[in-house]
């Protein structure tokens, strides 16, 4: 099985690329984030996870082995498929899914291409309290007891507002860790205000 590659990528295209090593191509699919980040020419790591089924093996490829790792996590939970799990690394690096299941926010997982609200809300279930491989809790800056639906309330706020999904979880991370958990969502909403256009 192979577990890493490294070599010159030779081609990337919608949605796998190219790595030539010591002279085999090797065609490894790879989600549109890590796609964005290669260019042909460039010699790099790719962190495998291979995928055998009965029409064959699939080499599923990440420059970060902490996704390697989430993405394992994620296809182990029943409905999610190779293709959703990419899908959800996409929009939400590991650290930032962590926080969603933390604060059992499905919108932010569904927003992923071929997830709906149901199967969100059982990733959300199955991993709520098992820690993803490929984050660390102690750097996450935030508290899982968090009070979830006053989080989500202050976050749709923001959006409403015309921040960005990202900006504006930023913002209430950063708020949480001026006012506390237990903080009323009107004090959240303008710490975190204040803290994205300082």
């Amino acid at each position: 099985m192979i577990g890493r590659l490294r070599g010159e990528i030779l081609e990337v295209e919608d949605g796998h690329t190219l790595i030539e090593v010591q002279g085999v191509g090797y065609v490894v699919q790879c989600g549109a984030r890590t796609l964005a980040r290669l260019q042909p020419g460039q010699e790099t790591i790719l962190h495998i996870e291979s995928l055998t089924r009965e029409d064959g093996t699939r080499l599923i490829g990440f420059l970060d082995r902490g996704e390697r790792q989430t993405f394992t996590t994620l296809i182990n939970v029943q409905g999610v498929g190779p293709k959703a799990a990419l899908a959800i690394l996409d929009v939400l690096s590991p650290q930032d899914l962590m926080k969603a299941i933390a604060f059992d926010d499905k919108a932010a997982i569904a927003r992923a291409n071929g997830v709906g609200p149901k199967l969100a809300a059982r990733l959300i279930t199955e991993l709520k309290d098992k820690p993803l491989a490929g984050t660390d809790t102690s750097a996450a800056g935030f508290a899982p007891t968090v009070v979830s639906a006053t989080v989500s309330e202050a976050v749709a706020a923001l959006v409403s507002l015309g921040l960005n999904d990202a900006l504006a979880r930023r913002g209430v991370d950063q708020a949480l860790k001026t006012h506390g958990d237990a903080a009323p969502v009107q004090d959240l909403i303008k710490t975190a205000l204040k803290q994205v256009k300082a």
